[in-house]
């Protein structure tokens, strides 16, 4: 049974009551997948066979079209394992860091989520396949009116976008149990520490601009401890806890 739920868009203090649906829908599964196949081999080759095993991970990785999410004239390459622009300077991360940051989170259904760095919208829809509610923060406006297009479009499931500084999290939405982050940090910002529930995980990429370390981020109580993950590169976390330009 498909339930209809009312879902919220804050963008410049404005709230949009957008109604949607609260489990995942795609309209390819009406009609043929032109994609199918790039998308299966894509989990195969780049994700299962490179280590991740996490299948909810990976179940929703080739469910969740990753060509609706880039230009047209990206479609061609949608399903290679690089990071593709998606305008503003920014870009859809490459298959196998999405696939392991969300790995690495260890993500139950009903997880009340917080993502840094929406782009436009993908990795909110994987997370609406694995968790269970989750509040996406953008700071350019264009990118989060595509993501909100892109997942009610797309008839995602418990997502919340909002335009605003990242690295301040979204206290309104606190306490998370995990946050994810797709951009670099210059340290980790203590906001983020501080919205995550007992237990909570957070995954952020921390470096200079130029290269950053992948760290996974456990509270418990008062202390935290961490976790070196993978080498990356992302672009820069713009705002007040994170670099003040890329």
């Amino acid at each position: 049974m498909v339930i209809l739920s009312k879902r919220f868009w804050r963008i410049g203090g404005s709230v949009l009551n957008v109604p949607h649906l609260s489990t995942y829908r795609m309209a390819a599964n009406l009609e043929p997948d032109p994609f199918l196949t790039a998308r299966l081999n894509m989990v195969g080759s780049q994700l299962r066979r490179r280590g991740i095993h996490d299948e909810r991970v990976l179940s929703a990785m080739a469910l969740v079209p990753r060509h609706e999410f880039v230009a047209p004239q990206l479609w061609d390459v949608a399903y290679s394992d690089d990071p593709l622009p998606i305008g503003e300077g920014q870009t859809i991360s490459q298959p196998f860091i999405v696939g392991l940051m969300l790995e690495a989170l260890n993500l139950n259904a009903g997880d009340h989520v917080l993502e840094i760095g929406t782009g436009t919208g993908y990795q909110s829809a994987l997370l609406a396949q694995i968790a269970g509610s989750i509040i996406s923060v953008e700071r350019h406006r264009r990118l989060a009116e595509i993501a909100f297009s892109n997942l009610t479009r797309l008839q995602c499931g418990d997502v919340t976008v909002v335009q605003g500084d990242g690295t301040l999290g979204w206290a309104a939405g606190a306490p998370y149990d995990a946050i994810i982050v797709s951009a670099a940090a210059p340290r980790i910002p203590p906001a983020l520490v501080e919205q995550l529930a007992e237990g909570g995980r957070l995954i952020i990429p921390v470096g200079s601009v130029e290269t950053q370390e992948l760290l996974l981020v456990r509270r418990q109580g008062n202390r935290t401890s961490t976790t070196w993950l993978e080498g990356c590169r992302f672009v820069p976390l713009i705002g007040a806890e994170g670099f003040s330009r890329a």
